[in-house]
């Protein structure tokens, strides 16, 4: 069996990883360089407490080898299980913590759900009388995506998996399989064409212009989101956790020196993003922005505070916010709009790819609701906990 990978980001190298182990012929065809779509953009986060099981459970599954990356990789990606700190302002949005956190425990997630004064002892700047409620995971906390896809990308190597890079995927032909049989796959690139059995859409921000490569229609919207490094006011302890405010969406996460990593979208404006043409700095009113929300959740960022240096990256969004993880037609495989959250949940993902290529099924995580056709059916469940 041949493989082709379109894209080599986090996902696309796992996935190339995994069939690799598997003894799959692969190639990745990545654009650009590794990573130089929006892993190397990502802050990192690394965290099961989600709104919806289908997402706690990527999480658990890609959490086993976070936990031991360095052990099966022998790169250490810098994994520092701090938690993750969620408040809560406005009581209905308490209340959907509080069931998620319910959700989580009994799939297995030690989540505990705190009073706001309980919350200062791990975040202790915290503005504790502003929220109702907040919840707490410590298994939940952050790593290099940097270093992360140098470990998947090493190991595809060895497993066998070619990874060419300044390769785009310029067309793709796909006869057969609708009589349930085979699909023989040919993907076009400048170097010459690939014969596969299938292709895998990995594209991430580039997903629904590869997908209608092979007549599949994706409802995957690139949308600009922006980070700040910030030197707080007050230095922010290593051991505080990644801390949101739901209602707000301000984030932000210890870095290194006493530093913080800040981030937060707040305008109802949401464009579309030309993934190949779109400001990949950061706009400093929405750092001022950004370190103002930042300081209303915490005191560590006071006027004194100042940014640092930042950068913009795309999330690859669906509707529901939820990713596409699918055979989208016979010898196509989808991984794609994971509405920011496709570095946390790579490795699942890419065990599911391998599973889906060479089983027909996926045996790890049940992915049965995360087809495209759920949108027309009005079955998508909205992931609530993004920011």
């Amino acid at each position: 069996m041949h493989v082709v990978v379109c894209g080599g980001g986090i996902v696309g190298l796992a996935s190339a990883y995994y069939l690799a182990e598997r003894g799959v012929d692969v190639t990745v065809c990545e654009a650009g360089a590794l990573g130089s779509g929006n892993t190397d953009r990502s802050a990192g986060g690394i965290r099961a407490q989600f709104s919806t099981r289908v997402n706690v459970d990527l999480s658990l599954a890609s959490l086993d080898v976070w936990t031991s990356f360095e052990e099966r990789f022998g790169v250490d990606i810098t994994h520092r299980q701090t938690g993750y700190l969620f408040a809560a302002r406005e009581e209905s949005t308490a209340e959907t913590l509080r069931a998620s956190a319910a959700m989580q425990r009994e799939a297995g997630v030690p989540t505990e759900v705190l009073d706001p004064a309980a919350a200062r002892d791990h975040c202790p700047e915290l503005h504790a009388d502003r929220y109702r409620v907040a919840t707490y995971a410590p298994t939940d906390g952050f790593a290099d995506p940097h270093l992360a896809l140098q470990g998947f990308s090493q190991a595809a190597r060895e497993a066998g998996a070619t990874i060419r890079t300044h390769t785009p995927v310029t067309g793709v032909d796909i006869e057969g399989g609708d009589d349930g049989g085979p699909a023989d796959v040919r993907v076009e690139t400048p170097d010459g064409a690939l014969d596969a059995d299938f292709v895998v859409n990995a594209a991430g921000a580039w997903a629904r212009r590869v997908g209608r490569m092979m007549s599949v229609d994706l409802p995957v919207s690139p949308r600009r989101r922006q980070v700040a490094v910030v030197d707080p006011e007050t230095p922010v302890p290593e051991s505080v956790p990644l801390t949101i405010d739901l209602d707000s969406g301000s984030y932000f996460r210890p870095e290194r020196e006493g530093q913080a990593i800040v981030g937060g979208h707040f305008s109802d404006a949401d464009p579309e993003a030309d993934p190949d043409d779109y400001d990949t700095g950061m706009d400093l009113d929405w750092a001022a922005t950004a370190v103002e929300r930042a300081g209303e959740t915490a005191g560590y960022f006071g006027p004194d505070a100042g940014v640092v240096r930042g950068w913009a990256g795309l999330y690859a969004v669906t509707p529901d916010h939820h990713p596409i993880i699918e055979v989208s037609r016979p010898g196509v495989v989808t991984a794609a709009g994971f509405s920011g959250h496709g570095f946390q949940h790579a490795p699942a993902t890419g065990q599911v790819v391998a599973q889906l290529c060479c089983d027909g099924a996926a045996s790890l995580v049940d992915v049965s609701g995360l087809g495209r056709g759920r949108f027309d059916a009005g079955e998508g469940r909205e992931e609530s906990h993004v920011a």
